[in-house]
């Protein structure tokens, strides 16, 4: 569970640094951003889950990729919704929101990776 916290915790950097530095620098509005820091920490988090978090799991590549992209797609979907609805409802801050945002969904993350994505087939 440590190397997943870790890895979580870069990718979720990245996903906030990209889609933070895609509103400032790039005049991005921040849901448009937030797809951008998605794809960069996409690559960080599964490397990083199937080297190091999820090391050994027996699964091919491949497969877990694929597993790995349906959840990881799966809850980028419930953190732009959520995103969403923040940013309309509430007068804080973007980059405040998408960084409450990225740890409510990292949790459900966890549990299907470790359930499901790299969960070793018979």
């Amino acid at each position: 569970m440590a190397w997943f916290i870790v890895v979580g915790c870069a990718a979720a950097a990245v996903h906030w640094s990209v889609a933070t530095a895609c509103v400032a620098l790039g005049g991005l509005a921040p849901l448009q951003a937030n797809v951008a820091g998605w794809l960069v920490a996409f690559a960080v988090s599964f490397s990083g889950h199937h080297f190091l978090s999820f090391r050994g799991h027996g699964n091919g590549m491949g497969r877990a990729a694929l597993r790995f992209f349906a959840i990881s797609a799966g809850g980028f979907a419930i953190n732009e919704a959520a995103y969403a609805l923040l940013l309309h409802w509430t007068r804080a801050r973007y980059d405040i929101l998408l960084a409450i945002v990225l740890v409510g969904v990292a949790g459900l993350t966890y549990l299907l990776s470790r359930h499901w994505a790299f969960l070793r087939t018979q």
